[in-house]
């Protein structure tokens, strides 16, 4: 399994472009469908993305058991075979079970872990929290900074435990607003901690004119990987027409994460990826209003997406 590569510029972890969050395909009966979640590394790889993250928010992650996630992550690191850096996500989890996951990650060869920390574990507890997990020997730590109104995890504390602990090099912003946390931790450690935008992912054009590393987002994939390479090629205004057409299908989405989790599904069936958009509770249902919004948006992606009549990985287009 692959490791990040050490990059030119200050940063040490070599991940630069789009490094989706991935859903959790289910078949008709509600179990967790393998099989779909090999076809989505797959369309992951051919659509030329730089990484993976799996499982957290977007995988309804709350909704999965230890085994179901275990089973998960195994699919992806064996489909992925090196061809695609894996995050495995240890949200959620018990202290122990937390622990295990990350040994368990390094020893399957992931390229790291991702830590969701809950909002009451700040200060002294984060640092305890970071430092168990540097200990089982994962390579990287990524700190989830996710806060759905407010500024997130403390400034000051993100700079300090970046010095203290050397495995955590790489932080996912998720935080209202994502620009100027984005341009105080680069500034703060001189480029070196590895950023990312995960729900900010809205807000594209500005990350990358702070010199965003990476995206986490989920689905779009074969948009958001030309977005970004127009961009870091020069021609900015290719990379914002083709944002920008994306951007109605965004809006839908993050209403709501639930509203996200049940439209980027709906797409993965238009792609051919999934087999059912069906979601575990309580991700709710769309009324009729909804529905045909959501089908609307979903053929004006799948037509970006298209490249000479298909789309990525030879699946023809629905």
């Amino acid at each position: 399994m692959p490791r990040m590569t050490i990059a030119a510029d200050p940063c040490p972890v070599g991940l630069r472009g789009i490094v989706p969050a991935m859903n959790t395909p289910f078949d008709a009966d509600g179990a967790v469908d393998l099989a779909g979640v090999r076809r989505c590394t797959r369309f992951l790889i051919a659509a030329g993305c730089a990484g993976a993250l799996v499982p957290a928010v977007a995988a309804e992650v709350g909704s999965l058991s230890v085994d179901e996630r275990r089973a998960i992550v195994a699919a992806v690191l064996e489909e992925a075979a090196g061809r695609l850096p894996v995050i495995v996500g240890l949200s959620g989890l018990e202290p122990a079970a937390r622990l295990a996951t990350a040994r368990a990650a390094d020893r399957e060869g992931a390229a790291g872990v991702l830590y969701n920390p809950p909002p009451e574990e700040r200060g002294a507890a984060l640092e305890t929290a970071l430092a168990g997990i540097a200990e089982t020997g994962v390579p990287l730590i990524m700190l989830q900074d996710l806060d759905w109104t407010g500024a997130g995890i403390p400034f000051d504390q993100i700079v300090r435990l970046f010095e203290r602990i050397p495995a955590f090099r790489a932080l996912k912003v998720e935080v209202v607003p994502a620009g100027p946390k984005y341009r105080a931790v680069l500034e703060a450690t001189a480029g070196r901690m590895h950023t990312s935008g995960g729900w900010a992912a809205g807000q594209m054009i500005e990350a990358l004119q702070y010199g965003v590393h990476a995206f986490m987002p989920t689905a779009m994939e074969p948009l958001y990987v030309r977005v970004f390479s127009l961009f870091r090629g020069g021609d900015v205004a290719a990379a914002r027409a083709l944002f920008e057409r994306m951007l109605p299908a965004l809006a839908f989405a993050n209403q709501h994460v639930n509203v996200s989790i049940r439209f980027l599904k709906m797409l993965r069936v238009a792609e051919g990826v999934f087999a059912t958009a069906r979601c575990r509770p309580p991700v709710p249902a769309f009324d009729a209003v909804q529905s045909a919004e959501a089908e609307h948006l979903i053929r004006r992606i799948v037509a970006e997406e298209e490249v000479s009549g298909r789309l990525p990985g030879g699946t023809p287009a629905r």
